[in-house]
């Protein structure tokens, strides 16, 4: 009796020791990491891609230069080198930096050759080598694959060539926890468990679904509303905008700014939305557009609620299109569901 009931305390202390991770796909990355070999090299077509005149080598081969300003020595690992390995790793995922070394040891990997190198020396340079550095490519590259997908006479939906006919911009945003830091590395393993690699927010293009502009933070418990700021200035940039964002973003005095700026912006309206309504577009039994005051401590303002039901559902939307024949209900409500796009991008 005293043996089992040892056993058990013993298995219930090794269980709590292995407490699963309270980021839900980062649980899943775990267990497929335990369960699947690294992926195989990337087809030929992508490759090509990544490799010819105008993409990411070229791209890296541009900051040079300024490595060479840094202060950072020329090494076997060079900046080449190691944006090939991190772009690997991410297209085949590599689980580990022991698993990475190996595969450069015995494969080519993009443009990076084979060689002889530690784990030792590969883990000090992926901690060494200043994320700075892949943010300027990331950012050359991004302008070249926008000016590329508008030489394209890509088909896209209803809706969306709509938005590009009467706007100039179609951008949606959302931030996400980025997964939890396993600790293999030095820098980690005084840690007292898995960190979190911090909080990433993205603007995309609704059209290209690629990246307009991207802001990271260290800091994993940042909001999604203290990133306002960065996004307000780049959306007003340009003209003519329609910004696409959910509830978590939801702030009056951003909402000012965007009208005062030209920016229409279409989200979602709380449940217990306070408003006082101004007149009627239409009433049906499943379709409500109505102007409102909206009512809040950052002064009242003008905006148009819109109340859709759907499968027995009530939808609700806002924006500052005060004008149905600016965004009709049905481009609206089109247009807000085509947000979860950036799930996929």
């Amino acid at each position: 009796m005293n043996s089992k009931s040892t056993s058990t305390e013993t298995s219930a202390a090794a269980t709590a020791k292995k407490k699963a991770s309270s980021v839900r796909h980062t649980r899943a990355i775990q267990r497929d990491r335990s369960k699947r070999p690294a992926g195989a090299p990337p087809p030929e077509q992508i490759e090509a891609q990544l490799t010819d005149a105008q993409r990411v080598h070229p791209a890296t081969l541009a900051q040079l230069d300024y490595y060479w300003r840094l202060g950072l020595r020329e090494r076997i690992l060079t900046l080449p080198v190691m944006v090939g390995l991190v772009l690997s790793m991410i297209w085949r995922q590599i689980g580990g930096v022991s698993e990475l070394t190996r595969l450069l040891q015995s494969q080519k990997m993009l443009w990076v050759e084979p060689r002889k190198v530690s784990q030792q020396a590969v883990s000090e340079r992926l901690t060494s080598l200043p994320a700075e550095l892949f943010e300027r490519i990331l950012q050359t590259s991004l302008l070249q694959m926008h000016q590329r997908w508008r030489e394209r006479q890509r088909p896209v939906s209803v809706e969306i060539a709509w938005a590009r006919a009467h706007f100039t911009q179609l951008l949606i945003v959302d931030g996400s926890t980025l997964d939890a830091l396993l600790r293999k590395l030095k820098v980690l393993r005084d840690a007292p468990e898995h960190p979190v690699a911090g909080r990433m927010t993205a603007l995309l293009d609704l059209g290209s679904r690629l990246p307009h502009r991207l802001w990271y933070t260290a800091n994993a418990k940042k909001q999604d509303q203290g990133f306002w700021q960065e996004i307000v200035a780049a959306v007003t940039a340009g003209t003519r905008s329609v910004l696409i964002f959910d509830l978590g973003y939801t702030n009056y005095k951003v909402f000012r700014q965007l009208t005062a700026a030209g920016v229409t912006f279409l989200t979602r309206a709380k449940r217990n939305q306070v408003a006082e309504v101004i007149q009627s577009f239409g009433l049906t039994a499943a379709v409500h557009d109505q102007l409102i005051w909206l009512a809040g401590r950052d002064a009242r303002q003008q905006v148009r609620l819109i109340e859709v039901l759907y499968h027995g559902t009530w939808y609700r939307y806002l924006t500052n299109a005060l004008d149905p024949a600016q965004l009709p209900v049905g481009y609206a409500v089109a247009l807000y569901w085509q947000r979860w796009r950036i799930e996929d991008a």
